[in-house]
């Protein structure tokens, strides 16, 4: 998605590379240096076209030019842009202020990952039939030739950036977090890619997809039967869900990230750091909870907390700083 807050960015330059001033609304202390962010284009191999992203560098990027840095990736949310979690979440604004308190700094990157909920389609659509199709945005910023979402995150996108950027090009310094749909992009691209991504963070996000009740959470948990993959009416986001995975209950399961961890676990693979949180008045409460159930009875280390709120940019600006600082620790070995 292409940038939606033009009006209240400054942006200078050409050639797909600008320099990208704050909004006036994100007030900066003086006394705190600042990082710079910028907008990049790129072909991504996986969707067959070019993307957009943001970068945020930090504040000694510019000044230590031989000096390479971890790299944390933030995923946007369904219906959200590239440029989210800096023009509403204020993300550059925390990292500022965490990396002057001491949080190791890292470079930050935020691709745009259209409604794709970062997976490969059961149903893949080309790219003339979904430019056919009403949109918020334009085909070329919208439309892909190949619903792989995941791989362009996992691959293209971090290839980019190592490419291009003094990166720590290795799994132990590259993280992945992000909000609601970009939550269980995080949490699953982390658990399906565990030999690039060595810590994943998610905040509101929906993080069990199959789970049916009870609401309130309690254990034992419900998940989903064939017969309810059957009926894309059952829960709000299915008719979407069969998109991405079908009605195949194998499928499902195997997007599930609990179930992804399960399989980490079995392999014998590195399993990731994870940091999960919810706001106690979000409606994706009770699947953060069955979540942190599963990765608890699979004895699968991780970071959970339930903070006041609700599914808002609120409550993910407040508390982007949480996941920063862990992400931070995590990648510096801490």
């Amino acid at each position: 998605m292409r940038l939606t807050a033009i009006s209240a960015l400054a942006l200078l330059g050409a050639c797909g590379h600008w320099t990208w001033v704050p909004p006036s609304t994100l007030p900066r202390s003086t006394t705190i240096p600042n990082g710079t962010v910028h907008e990049d284009l790129f072909v991504a191999p996986s969707l067959g076209v070019a993307k957009h992203l943001v970068v945020y560098l930090p504040p000694s990027y510019a000044r230590d030019t031989t000096r390479r840095y971890p790299v944390a990736y933030y995923l946007h949310g369904l219906g959200g842009a590239e440029s989210d979690w800096v023009a509403k979440g204020g993300i550059d604004a925390a990292a500022d202020s965490l990396f002057t308190r001491g949080t190791p700094e890292m470079i930050i990157v935020m691709p745009d990952s259209d409604d794709g909920w970062y997976t490969t389609w059961a149903k893949q659509i080309d790219y003339r039939t979904c430019a056919d199709t009403v949109h918020g945005e334009a085909p070329e910023s919208y439309c892909v030739a190949h619903e792989r979402y995941d791989d362009y995150i996992a691959r293209d996108v971090v290839r980019f950036v190592d490419s291009r950027y003094r990166t720590l090009a290795d799994r132990g310094h590259r993280g992945i977090g992000g909000l609601s749909m970009g939550g269980y992009g995080a949490l699953s691209i982390a658990l399906h890619y565990p030999d690039v991504f060595s810590a994943a963070a998610s905040h509101s996000g929906v993080v069990s997809p199959m789970y049916v009740g009870p609401h309130p959470f309690a254990a034992p948990a419900k998940y989903a039967t064939a017969e309810d993959l059957s009926r894309p009416n059952a829960a709000a986001y299915w008719a979407r869900y069969q998109m991405y995975w079908g009605t195949d209950l194998e499928r499902w399961r195997a997007a599930d990230p609990a179930q992804a961890a399960a399989l980490v676990q079995r392999h014998g693979a590195r399993m990731p750091s994870l940091f999960i949180d919810c706001g106690t008045e979000d409606a994706l409460l009770d699947q953060n909870r069955a979540l942190h159930d599963e990765l608890s009875r699979l004895h699968v280390r991780h970071e959970y907390a339930e903070w006041p709120g609700s599914h808002t940019w609120r409550y993910w600006s407040t508390h982007v700083r949480e996941s920063l600082a862990w992400m931070g620790k995590q990648m510096a070995g801490q």
